[in-house]
């Protein structure tokens, strides 16, 4: 399914998000904070965790679910959910800050970090940015060195449990150093590309890497 479905174009967190990279939305000044802080610039605490997506939650079951790996990659792979969770299993704790400008501090994943995904994979040379894709078609783009962050984790548990649909179960990727679109959820596709191309909400006003802490929202932040 393609990123920029109908279904995609038309809801109404997709039309206002796109007005809100329009307006420059949420934007207080680089140097808001300094970067030190726990707390990015612009940002509040919740307790709860707020629900965003693009209109539709697909509903994949574990039997169901399959991760192909793609590109400059060594070892292309097709991962069932058996062979996923055979994979080494790490253990994280991390804050996660999203562009609408609610943080939540201190949850709890369990999954398969970028770095072992990384070692089974084993990208090229000539990979230097991956694109993820969703069951619902959303795309979004990361650097290389953004995915191969140490605290990267792909997500099957949050909190104890295994991950809701509502927030992107059975897996999805958590990249915490970023603002949260880049997280995406029903994790269905890696593309290991030798150039960085945009993704749904970075062809739609986005900053093409997402860095909280410089307030990286919009395109030309």
């Amino acid at each position: 399914m393609a990123d920029d479905t109908p279904a995609q174009q038309d809801s109404k967190l997709t039309i206002t998000k796109r007005k809100w990279a329009d307006e420059g939305k949420f934007l207080t000044g680089h140097h808001a904070r300094p970067e030190t802080d726990r707390l990015p610039p612009g940002q509040h605490l919740v307790k709860n965790w707020p629900v965003l997506d693009l209109g539709q939650q697909p509903s994949i079951s574990t039997a169901q679910w399959k991760l192909e790996v793609h590109g400059f990659v060594n070892n292309p792979v097709t991962l069932d959910w058996a062979a996923f969770r055979a994979l080494p299993q790490s253990d994280m704790l991390s804050d996660i800050h999203c562009v609408t400008t609610w943080s939540r501090y201190d949850n709890n994943w369990k999954g398969v970090s970028t770095r072992d995904f990384l070692d089974l994979v084993d990208p090229r040379e000539e990979a230097h940015s991956v694109m993820l894709t969703s069951y619902d078609g959303y795309t979004t783009n990361l650097l290389l060195s953004d995915f191969s962050s140490p605290d990267a984790i792909i997500v099957t548990d949050w909190e104890g449990a295994p991950l809701t649909e509502e927030h992107g179960g059975p897996v999805r990727l958590v990249v915490p150093h970023l603002y949260f679109w880049k997280s995406a959820k029903w994790l269905k596709r890696i593309d290991f590309n030798g150039m960085d191309h945009a993704g749904f909400w970075e062809k739609n006003g986005y900053h093409m890497r997402g860095d909280p802490w410089a307030e990286e929202r919009y395109s030309e932040d």
